[in-house]
Order: C-alpha cells, then structure tokens, then sequence
C-alpha cells in the first residue's frame, strides 16, 4: 500500500498531462504607459473580480485596453483590441480603439446644428461631417483618474474630464465623468455623468472593439449577432442619417434572431454597400429609460458569450470593415480587415438635425446619465 501511495505521489507531481493548466490573465506592466500628454500624465488602471475576470484601462482617452473573460475551456481571453504600450495608441492609425467618443459619438451631418436659434459649426474629420467628437475629441484627451472600490466593494475607476466651452466647436463648458467598474457577475458596467453651464448637445459612447476569439488575428464572421431591434435609421452614401425610419425586415440588418455575421454581410443591399458592411444604427425595441438587453454575441469556438445592456435608444453596431491592418496591436497581432466589431450603445446619429430623433440636448441644472453593461457568460 505504501508504495502504491509513493507511486501516486510521483504520479501527481510529474503527469502534467493529467491536469493542463489554465491560460490566465497576461497583465501590461504599469511603465508600458507611464508618460506625459499634454502636460499630464497619463498610467494604466488595473480592475479585477474573484473570478478572475480582469480588465485594464487607460485614462488617456478613457480606453479599455485589454479584457480578460474565460472561454467555455475555462481559458481566459483577452476579448479586445488594443496596444500593450502607449506608444501604439499615440501612433495609431485607427484612433478609435478602446476609448470613450464624444461630446457627439457617431456622426453630425456637415459638423452643423442649430441649438435656442443659434447656429454652430463643429470641426470636420470625416468627410465634410464630424464623427465621434472631432479631431480632437475625447478620445484624445487626458482624464483624471480616480480608483476605488464601490459600494459592493468591486474594483471601479472613475475618469473625469472638463472640456472647455469651444472644444471642436461644442458650446458650455462641459463637465463628465465616466466610472467602470468589473463585478462579481463577470460585467464591465460603464456608467456616464455630466452637467453643462450652457445648453450643449451630448451623446457620449464606448468605442470597444470586440474579438470573441480572444485574438484580433481572426475575422469575426463567425461571432453569432442578436441585436433586438425592430427598426434602423437609414442613410445617404456618407453615413448621415436621412431622418427616415426603416424596418429591419427582409432586410440582411434583421438580427432578431441570431445570424452569424459572415452570412449576410456581402449581400446587395444599399445599406450594406455605403457602410462596405455593417455600419449601422438600430433603434432599441423598448420605451423610457430603463436598462435593458439591446444586444448579444456568441462566438462557437470559445463558447463566448457577450450580452450588452443599455438604458439608451439606439446601439451602433459596426463589422471592421474600415480596418486595413496598418496597425500592430497586443501580442503582435495584426488589426485586419473585419477582425474587431464594435456595439456603441448611444442617442441616433445627426439627432441635432432631425426633430423626430430623440433629443441630445443637455442643459444647465440637468444632469445627463447613461449606463451600459457587457456581461460574459459561456456555453458549450
């Protein structure tokens, strides 16, 4: 008996088949991103759960750099784009990965909106039109950061910034607030506050690039979409909405149940070909402002499953198709050609032009709220 003991004891110790271990979370030290923009200085934040799940942000644009979620192997994955030094996100081609977009995420036609009969022009990055707050948005802009613990004691950091009555053509002096947060339910809660002292226009969002694979290396054709929305805003050649609300189906943007993204992105479909592949809004099916599904991704390989929630009215769901692997990210990965989708959880684009959009003013003593959830879960 006591040699069958020993044998097992030798067993145990030496079979490392027996027991494969588990790929954890593979963290960016904190001097990949210690430096100064404009005169301030800018680090990286570390978030975790008990379960493992890990999350790592920037406050030079308020960017999610990696997420660390488990596949159905028990794996954990790194679910987003990015770079693992700061380096990659000043030189970036594509300014878009990871970070917080505004003051208006998504497009304002020709950079113009009139607001109390007073007319605005706002500065112009895409195509004769303003996207995602501009040149200079938020994007671009080094927060304030705060760390701390939540009231269920959860790791949670808030990012803070004053954008100056002007900034890219916006008016009143703008104060926001961006607070993530991971829980003990494997979510990242991203939670906005701001207050103006003038009447402005807002609509801030999330701009995450999302790869279910764990990899940015891999399209994301496979990733299983169910978005629930009934309607879409169509729009002209350039992305602007034309004011027009539009039904999803027998159209190749009905998502309502899933369908793999590589199924019908090709198809002829003039919707299709202006955004070269999703590039669209739809319009959430609910009413108020209650938190609420908007939409869900599932990759088969991994067993993956990501579920947005959101208490906005619209969610911005984009395939990469603009992505032309010029940039390098994390672990020396190429950002190719539809290997990153985005879910922007937002207010319609171009809703300061378009009476019948809900509407994105904000004005003194009113306090814009917005909250968004990604959770992950996985099946087999």
């Amino acid at each position: 008996m006591k040699n069958v003991f020993l044998s097992f004891i030798v067993l145990a110790l030496f079979c490392t088949s027996c027991t494969p271990n588990k790929k954890n979370a593979q963290l960016f030290p904190q001097s990949n991103f210690d430096t100064i923009v404009n005169n301030k200085k800018v680090s990286i934040y570390t978030l975790k759960n008990a379960n493992g799940m890990t999350a790592q942000i920037t406050n030079y644009g308020a960017r999610l750099v990696d997420l660390w979620v488990p596949d159905k192997a028990g794996n954990f994955q790194d679910v987003v784009w990015g770079f693992e030094k700061i380096s990659g996100y000043l030189n970036a081609t594509d300014l878009f990965a990871g970070p917080i977009v505004g003051r208006y995420g998504n497009r304002i036609g020709k950079g113009q909106f009139t607001l109390d009969g007073k007319s605005y022009q706002l500065t112009l990055n895409d195509h004769g039109n303003q996207l995602h707050g501009g040149a200079n948005g938020f994007y671009t802009k080094v927060w304030d950061a705060r760390p701390f613990k939540n009231e269920k004691g959860e790791d949670a950091i808030e990012l803070s910034y004053l954008s100056p009555a002007g900034e890219e053509g916006y008016p009143g002096n703008l104060k926001i607030k961006v607070i993530y947060a991971i829980t003990a339910n494997n979510e990242l809660s991203v939670n906005y506050e701001a207050t103006t002292d003038s009447p402005t226009v807002l609509n801030p969002t999330s701009h995450v690039y999302f790869n279910l694979h764990g990899t940015a290396a891999q399209l994301i054709d496979s990733h299983v979409v169910t978005i629930f929305a009934d309607k879409y805003t169509p729009t002209d050649s350039l992305l602007i909405p034309t004011g027009e609300i539009a039904n999803v189906e027998n159209t190749p943007l009905d998502f309502r149940k899933p369908t793999a993204i590589g199924e019908r992105v090709k198809a002829d479909f003039i919707a299709l070909k202006y955004g070269k592949g999703y590039d669209h809004n739809f319009i959430l099916n609910k009413k108020g402002k209650e938190i609420s599904l908007a939409a869900e991704v599932y990759e088969p390989s991994t067993g993956i499953v990501m579920k947005v929630s959101t208490d906005q009215p619209a969610i911005q769901f984009y395939s990469g198709n603009a992505m032309n692997g010029k940039d390098t990210g994390k672990r020396g990965e190429k950002h190719n050609y539809r290997t990153g989708i985005a879910l922007e959880a937002q207010n319609y684009p171009d809703a300061p032009n378009h009476a019948n959009f809900p509407s994105s003013v904000l004005k003194p003593g009113e306090k814009y709220k917005q909250s968004t959830v990604y959770a992950f879960e996985t099946k087999k």
